[in-house]
């Protein structure tokens, strides 16, 4: 179930919302959890019942190795650090297992020329993120800062529909403890009014401008087989404004949907394209995985506490694991390479103490960003070295059309005009916040419902890919 579904929006998220503060009225607390923890899971089962075991064999899991570490009278058969290192294996080697085998034996036998059958598995929905944020439980539970001794909560800290399949990877603190609050569990119709609005944003950027962009780049991919220097820059250019309003729209529809529920989740997404420099990107893109890559990733290498050379091994390191966490290819791995090399050259660059002017700087990282994409999003190396072979090529073209004015208008709105976060601080009107709101969500179902007679299935967040 989607998001952008008809399904989604007119059945599944109205029965929800109701049945849970019905319950919570009726002050039936365990039921109202309970209830959305099944309807959570029967989101996540709507795309393949088949995943469900999986998930649910992973919070089980989780729960009691995290009590274990919880556990402060310390009768232990084994080590606390001992526990988390189990915990923490047998979670990576399950996304292993599904994510990276075929892409592993593929490699055994392009090296030895060998022949071994691939196992042709299939990803079970959203294991990358419900797996980092359980891992990320565990270290805080060997840290002492969290505990959960309750089933039903921790089982609503994984699954809880508008963040289970593409993020943000939350803290048990940051969630939990809105749940607790006696005032979260009534319904709040400044939140509702809010959430339908940061809801509305959303959609509209998914259905009307990320899906518009997702043809484009498609052509240009997977359709074109040469291109000129305009077609790789649309091409490039189309992919970018995608995966930018596709990962946005889906982070202001998490937020939106959650604060229903008077639940707020982090921010994930703030304007990353107005980035200066890559450190800058990183702390506006995918936050909350940035989070987890410093916090459990380069900290525990060392982070910059053994100098500089190591500090540069650290950041390299942190990156390519990033790469691989998003998909099993050597075009992941390579962009995540990049953008670590990026990182190691700005490091490198402030401790010079030169400043660029700040539109060179942006020049910079932004062309860099889009760039990287290429390897991203393309499907082989051949498809990446076609848009990026033509991007620097001198056929160009003379002809000027007003597909090449949207992408102007694109890049003005990502610079200029404020973000979710941003909007959602200013105190608008009623009347101009339920204008907006019926406006994207009329414009929205009218995209969907093209898409509909068009290709008969709405498209799913490139995010649940990874």
């Amino acid at each position: 179930m989607l998001f952008n579904s008809y399904e989604f929006i007119f059945a599944f998220l109205p029965i929800i919302f109701f049945i849970y503060f019905y319950l919570n009225h009726k002050r039936l607390t365990e039921a109202s959890k309970g209830f959305l923890v099944f309807g959570s899971l029967f989101f996540y089962s709507w795309w393949n019942i088949a995943y469900l075991p999986i998930i649910l064999a992973s919070i089980l899991f989780n729960y009691v190795v995290g009590n274990s570490l919880n556990n402060e009278e310390g009768h232990h058969r084994f080590s606390k650090k001992s526990i988390l290192t189990f915990g923490i294996i047998s979670n990576i080697a399950l996304l292993g297992y599904f994510k990276y085998t075929d892409f592993f034996i593929e490699n055994i036998n392009l090296l030895s020329d060998g022949n071994i059958p691939t196992l042709d598995l299939v990803l079970p929905l959203a294991i990358s993120f419900f797996t980092f944020q359980q891992i990320s439980y565990l270290v805080d539970s060997y840290r002492q800062e969290t505990k959960e001794y309750d089933f039903l909560n921790y089982a609503l800290f994984v699954t809880f529909f508008p963040q289970l399949i593409a993020g943000p990877i939350v803290h048990h603190k940051e969630m939990m403890p809105q749940f607790a609050k006696t005032r979260n569990k009534v319904k709040n119709y400044r939140n509702i009014a809010m959430g339908l609005f940061i809801f509305s944003i959303g959609l509209f950027k998914k259905v009307v401008i990320a899906d518009t962009f997702a043809v484009w780049a498609t052509a240009g991919f997977d359709t074109a087989t040469t291109l000129n220097l305009f077609e790789a820059w649309a091409t490039s250019l189309s992919y970018t404004f995608q995966l930018y309003f596709d990962f946005s729209g889906y982070t202001d529809m998490a937020i939106g949907l959650a604060l229903l529920f008077n639940i707020r989740i982090p921010i994930n997404f703030n304007s990353p394209y107005k980035a200066t420099d890559i450190q800058d990107f990183w702390g506006r893109w995918h936050i909350t995985l940035s989070r987890f890559l410093k916090d459990y990733v380069y900290i525990p290498l060392g982070g910059n506490r053994k100098g500089e050379f190591r500090t540069y091994n650290n950041l390299l390191a942190t990156f390519i694991i990033g790469g691989i966490w998003h998909g099993a290819g050597w075009t992941f791995v390579f962009w995540g390479f990049s953008h670590g090399i990026a990182l190691v050259i700005h490091r490198a660059w402030s401790k010079l103490g030169f400043k660029l002017w700040t539109w060179l700087a942006w020049l910079i990282t932004f062309n860099f960003v889009n760039i990287a994409w290429v390897f991203f999003r393309a499907k082989e190396w051949d498809d990446a070295i076609k848009v990026l072979g033509n991007m620097f090529s001198i056929d160009i073209p003379v002809d000027f059309d007003t597909t090449q004015l949207f992408y102007i208008c694109i890049f003005l709105i990502i610079i200029f005009v404020k973000n979710s976060n941003e909007i959602i601080q200013i105190k608008l009107p009623k009347n101009m916040i339920l204008f907006i709101t019926s406006f994207f969500i009329i414009i929205s179902i009218l995209q969907l419902t093209n898409i509909m007679i068009q290709a008969d299935k709405v498209s799913e967040f490139l995010y649940f890919n990874f």
